[in-house]
């Protein structure tokens, strides 16, 4: 009896050890359960620490026409978190020596005919800052003739869109866009002599095991993705589907889908200094304060949820009625995916505050 007791006082000193007395996934649920209820949140949130799985719920419907809910199975478009996978690409070349971060488009693109080919460096692509004129989303009618009513080969696209007069230093002013990303996988292509598509697969796909994450055409048959949904105005009058869209389009900048767990993978390989060197991943993290704490495939800055102090990294992304939400905190390697199919990205900003600050008992 005297052993029996001792093993379990033992026991209750080393679970903080295991997992933390802040760690609470069941008020973390009690939040999500609420987003459902109150806000017609539909979609999966999952929290890892230390790459083990503390919460993990799928809710609502993934596809309205055939009153599918969601699963395990499900199959999410993740749109901007695509821009994250591209800059492991990007810092993979780094790594080899392949490319410098601060040279020009020209030095590996030497057809493009843009003003920035000799100004914009690689790293003013991956801040958002390369003072561009972003014609492809500069209105609803240019938006709508770049993704939405044809589907463009990729030169043909750069040409069109990507090739206007810079209006700002290269450097000086945060500007985000989807252009620059696609830039960026141009580069990738020249580099590797391969379609971006296959330099994804090879280098970060199959060797993470990733097998429900890919890159996405129109006309793919995906067994199990969800279909997007927008709320209606005002909010309250139900969801609709927003117009159709040449995914391809997006490419390297939004073309992508995935699963919680395959995201939840790369996260760990990401941050456990598998698929990039710890200092590749510090220099990633690093952010630039004077372009709105943007880093290198994330945002990072401090934040604190009540007592907690943390190191925040986060990444988002949407379009078409599809938004998802990934943070790190990276001192704390806790990881939390939103991904929803009828909530917009401000929702989800607000929702992942309420979620975390539950789960860190705040």
């Amino acid at each position: 009896m005297r052993h029996a007791t001792r093993t379990l006082l033992l026991f209750v000193l080393l679970l903080p050890i295991f997992h933390p007395v802040w760690a609470q996934p069941a008020r973390a649920g009690q939040v999500v359960e609420a987003c459902a209820k109150n806000d017609n949140f539909n979609g999966v949130v999952l929290i890892a620490r230390k790459g083990k799985i503390d919460y993990l719920k799928y809710i609502g419907i993934a596809n309205r026409h055939y009153d599918i809910p969601y699963s395990e199975q499900t199959v999410f478009h993740i749109f901007s978190l695509t821009k994250t996978f591209t800059t492991v690409l990007i810092l993979q070349l780094y790594e080899q020596g392949k490319i410098s971060l601060d040279s020009v488009i020209a030095a590996y693109y030497p057809e493009y005919k843009g003003e920035a080919a000799r100004k914009v460096t690689i790293r003013n692509l991956l801040t958002y800052s390369s003072g561009r004129a972003n014609k492809d989303i500069s209105s609803p009618e240019l938006i709508h003739q770049a993704y939405d009513n044809t589907i463009w080969d990729l030169d043909s696209f750069i040409t069109t869109f990507l090739s206007e007069p810079l209006i700002d230093t290269p450097g000086t002013k945060f500007n985000y866009n989807n252009g620059d990303f696609i830039l960026l996988g141009k580069i990738i292509e020249k580099i590797y002599g391969k379609p971006y598509e296959k330099v994804l697969d090879e280098q970060i796909l199959k060797p993470l095991q990733l097998q429900h994450t890919g890159f996405l055409h129109h006309e793919d048959i995906i067994k199990n993705i969800d279909e997007g949904y927008s709320e209606r105005d005002p909010p309250g009058k139900g969801v609709y589907m927003p117009t159709n869209v040449y995914i391809d389009n997006l490419y390297a900048a939004g073309a992508m889908y995935a699963t919680p767990r395959d995201l939840l993978r790369f996260d760990q390989a990401l941050f456990g200094h598998k698929i990039l060197k710890q200092a590749t991943v510090d220099t990633m993290l690093t952010a630039y304060p004077q372009l709105g704490d943007v880093a290198l495939g994330f945002w990072v800055y401090p934040k604190t949820f009540g007592k907690i102090n943390t190191r925040f990294a986060e990444r988002q992304g949407d379009g078409y009625g599809h938004s998802a939400n990934w943070v790190h905190l990276v001192d704390k390697d806790i990881a939390l995916f939103i991904l929803s199919n009828t909530k917009s990205l401000e929702y989800l900003n607000t929702m992942r505050e309420k979620v975390l600050s539950a789960y860190l008992g705040q």
